[in-house]
């Protein structure tokens, strides 16, 4: 999708993959769905457990249901209702914990102990970051040759599989992660040369919450030109303008990347050609 307006406010021509198009809504049934379709018939059985705040968790909970397997989600208490109703909706079990990451893995690892389910892991896995990946190849092959690629960065599963597949496919292309200042482990991470976890983030970008895994931040080191933060009214405002501009509707997370774009400071230049992941849009209408 593109929109003049914005090309002339960001100075750019920008090409968004409308990711919240995608089934359930976000990137994330990419991962999840390649995930589950390689599982073995025995692996399957055992049903799938994941913890997320909310667009793995559906995604895994579809990828679930349409093969017919249990799934186990532990989410966190603040996790958005949508998101919540939508988990339930595919049929999954929904186990509340507190909003830290140590709450989310101690609580996945009672559940993975009680059932003996399979654990996916919303991006510290190779078959996800390579499900992922497949979002910034399709944006690449329909937009044609891009000189940057911005994509939000949460735990990196979008971003990894995002520089991979632009690497192959374009490699001369800049490659842009934006995480919201209130959760800027990426921006710290990478400014430190190691692995710095989250601790107490603080974003109305709820899909953006979880730390960098060993595995993602090497793949952000190793391929990203930079890592842009934005401050939440910045993603409010771009968020406004895509809806109100473009017509599209997102959840904050995906809004930062055109935050970023618009910002003074962005290291792309004027008249570039850019791709904007545009990670999901589930959000209440009342968000």
């Amino acid at each position: 999708m593109t929109c003049q307006t914005l090309d002339r406010m960001s100075g750019r021509s920008l090409y968004f993959k409308c990711e919240q198009f995608q089934r359930v809504g976000a990137f994330k049934f990419r991962g999840a769905s390649n995930v589950v379709r390689g599982l073995s018939d025995d692996e399957a059985a055992r049903g799938v457990c994941t913890h997320s705040s909310g667009n793995h968790a559906q995604a895994l909970a579809r990828a679930a249901q349409e093969r017919g397997i249990p799934a186990w989600i532990v989410m966190p208490r603040t996790a958005p209702e949508v998101k919540r109703a939508a988990v339930e909706g595919y049929g999954a079990t929904i186990v509340t914990c507190e909003p830290t990451l140590e709450a989310r893995e101690t609580t996945a690892a009672r559940v993975l102990a009680d059932t003996g389910s399979m654990f996916v892991h919303p991006y510290d896995d190779d078959r996800i970051i390579a499900g992922q990946g497949t979002a910034a190849k399709e944006l690449i092959e329909d937009a044609g040759p891009l000189d940057a690629v911005l994509a939000p960065v949460g735990g990196g599963g979008l971003m990894s599989g995002t520089c991979i597949a632009a690497r192959a496919l374009a490699p001369a292309a800049m490659l842009v992660g934006v995480e919201p200042a209130g959760a800027d482990d990426a921006a710290r991470s990478l400014a430190a040369g190691r692995l710095i976890p989250q601790t107490s983030p603080d974003t109305i970008c709820d899909g953006l919450l979880t730390s960098l895994s060993e595995r993602t931040f090497g793949i952000l080191r190793d391929h990203l030109h930079s890592i842009m933060t934005v401050r939440d009214e910045e993603v409010l405002a771009a968020r406004t303008l895509l809806l109100e501009r473009a017509k599209l509707w997102v959840e904050p997370s995906s809004a930062t990347v055109l935050a970023a774009v618009l910002r003074g400071d962005c290291p792309i230049p004027p008249g570039h050609r850019v791709g904007l992941i545009l990670s999901g849009g589930n959000a209440a209408a009342s968000a």
